[in-house]
């Protein structure tokens, strides 16, 4: 049982999904407890019997996710995480549950690293974050995937490159500071509160996205806004402290985000990436399944 954690944060990571990643750690259990006893003994390393498991259920889930994701109304973006402190119950009777107990919070589970993970095949996610990510060597990778470990070389070095080719300014957002990256999304709350449209404009870099997913549960925009200008009027003509809700800056998936909140529910909550001093993307999460994690939910 001491591997939980590290098959949570390995699934999580796969499937984008913290429901979705304990749902798979658990069959991964469900299959080594229907092992019969000697079974279980003959296994030499059970860490590795249960990576593997655990890989190949996620292959599955991902291969009818990509199904499921087809008839989903609107943008589906990845379940985002709160911080240590901002952690609820996650499920019936998890009251008090340590985030840290589940998943490491840290650059591979951003935000912008996840979405650039949903646009790839099962194959080239799941060898990518063995082997990139969990440091596995493409021999135990083959193995788990049942492919040859030059293919998964292949696989991952494809990954490699779309990660690199999705995000340009990676570098300038390196360079950014945790604190220059919080400072910039205080900035962006302020100015929306005091419904500034100029400085929100002046946050916003020139081609810079919105993207937001309600799931056909809540009122979302089905297509991402595109362009600073219109980013900039389309937050302003949203509802805001006016109607009761609150913006707090919080963490999410380790960065500085934003949760809106009406009456103590979080109703959204809201990723960004930011080059410079400047905002690339936004990812706001309205739907409620999704947002669970960070309290009680309801429609906004």
């Amino acid at each position: 049982m001491g591997e939980r954690r590290r098959l949570t944060n390995l699934a999580y990571r796969m499937l984008g999904s913290l429901a979705d990643a304990e749902d798979a750690v658990q069959e991964t259990y469900a299959r080594w407890y229907a092992l019969r006893p000697e079974q279980r003994a003959a296994v030499e390393l059970p860490g590795a019997w249960l990576t593997t498991v655990a890989s190949r259920v996620c292959l599955d889930v991902l291969g009818s996710a990509r199904a499921r994701r087809e008839s989903y109304v609107g943008a589906w973006l990845p379940e985002p995480l709160p911080d240590r402190a901002e952690w609820v119950a996650g499920r019936p009777g998890e009251a008090g549950v340590d985030p840290a107990d589940r998943v490491t919070l840290d650059e591979s589970v951003s935000m912008a690293f996840l979405v650039v993970l949903e646009e790839m095949t099962p194959a080239q996610r799941v060898a990518f974050i063995l082997h990139d990510v969990f440091r596995y060597p493409f021999a135990d990778v083959a193995r788990i995937v049942g492919r040859a470990p030059e293919a998964c070389r292949r696989l991952a070095s494809t990954a490699r490159r779309r990660i690199r080719d999705a995000q340009p300014d990676a570098t300038a957002a390196q360079a950014a500071s945790a604190d220059q990256r919080a400072g910039v999304v205080r900035a962006f709350r302020r100015a929306w509160e005091a419904r500034d449209i100029a400085a929100l404009v002046d946050l916003l870099a020139p081609d810079a996205t919105a993207t937001g997913d309600g799931g056909g549960l809540v009122t979302a925009v089905l297509r991402p806004v595109e362009g600073a200008a219109a980013i900039a009027r389309f937050y302003l003509e949203r509802p805001g402290p006016a109607a009761g809700l609150a913006f707090v800056e919080c963490t999410v998936n380790g960065q500085p985000g934003l949760a809106v909140r009406r009456g103590g529910v979080t109703v959204s909550v809201m990723a960004f990436a930011v080059a410079g001093d400047r905002i690339q993307h936004i990812w706001a999460v309205l739907n409620p399944d999704k947002l669970r994690p960070w309290g009680a939910v309801s429609a906004a």
